[in-house]
């Protein structure tokens, strides 16, 4: 494992521990109303501060990691299930098929991908699951495309040839020849995706179309403590902001150093 590897890890597992297992000991309601120490310096007793209607930052932080994490593992999961299926068809199928999937992806892909999500949430509604579903929509072109890539690069192995050859159906081509070649190629699709899904459900909620309140989101944080940013309550926006920074640079380190991994001579699967 390389050292930009282990530093996104790292950053995950601190983010993680801080989302699941320091709201076991520090047992504040994200949502409770504190209207006599409404923004609150940090201090011992708010170690992030308090925000305009005394509610306390860390427990906020604390809840909007979940959620961001949640719906950023959604997003990752999801698109990798739909666009992998779809790429792995057009990829095997060829022809027709192939051409009418990758013009439907060519279709989503026009769109600038921040402004389809809001369309998207806008049409359904402004709420966590339309917003998430706006997110997955958009990510789908991007396995698709790549799955679809890898799937033709492997099917022009000798291997794949030697199973057809040997009267392999394409079911057990596909499951034992082409599936396991895949999985470094869609992990480290994975961990970009997953930062974008974390870094456009923060856009949304800025914009007052992810998360609804009460819940406490990164983004929402963020547009709520922008009032108050020019009157010296920096703590507000900054912590969510850094929130948000940390997992999508995490994430992307991850991808990077994957993409490297499996990259190099002799380490990339199939090759």
């Amino acid at each position: 494992m390389g050292g930009g590897m282990r530093v996104g890890l790292g950053l995950l597992v601190v983010l993680l521990v801080m989302a699941l297992v320091l709201p076991l000991f520090w047992r504040v309601s994200p949502t409770a109303v504190d209207l006599s120490h409404a923004l609150a310096p940090p201090s011992p007793a708010h170690p992030m501060g308090t925000d305009g209607n005394g509610r306390d930052v860390l427990a906020r932080f604390n809840a909007g990691a979940r959620v961001s994490l949640l719906i950023g593992l959604i997003v990752a999961v999801v698109g990798a299930i739909i666009g992998g299926t779809i790429g792995i068809i057009g990829g095997i199928r060829g022809g027709a098929v192939d051409a009418v999937l990758m013009r439907g992806m060519d279709a989503i892909l026009a769109f600038p991908p921040l402004v389809l999500a809001m369309a998207v949430t806008v049409g359904l509604g402004p709420g966590a699951v339309t917003a998430t579903w706006g997110i997955v929509l958009i990510s789908i072109p991007w396995y698709a495309r790549i799955v679809r890539s890898e799937v033709l690069r492997i099917r022009s192995q000798q291997f794949v040839y030697a199973a057809v050859t040997m009267g392999a159906s394409p079911v057990r081509v596909v499951r034992r020849h082409i599936l396991p070649h895949l999985v470094p190629t869609v992990l480290t699709q994975a961990a970009g995706v997953f930062s974008y899904g974390i870094l456009a459900m923060a856009g949304l909620g800025f914009l007052g179309l992810g998360v609804q309140v009460p819940t406490a989101d990164w983004g929402s944080m963020i547009t709520e403590g922008l009032e108050y940013a020019l009157g010296g309550q920096w703590w507000i926006s900054t912590f969510p902001g850094l929130g948000v920074l940390a997992v999508t640079a995490a994430a992307a380190i991850i991808a990077d150093s994957g993409r490297e991994a499996f990259s190099r001579p002799g380490e990339r699967a199939g090759g």
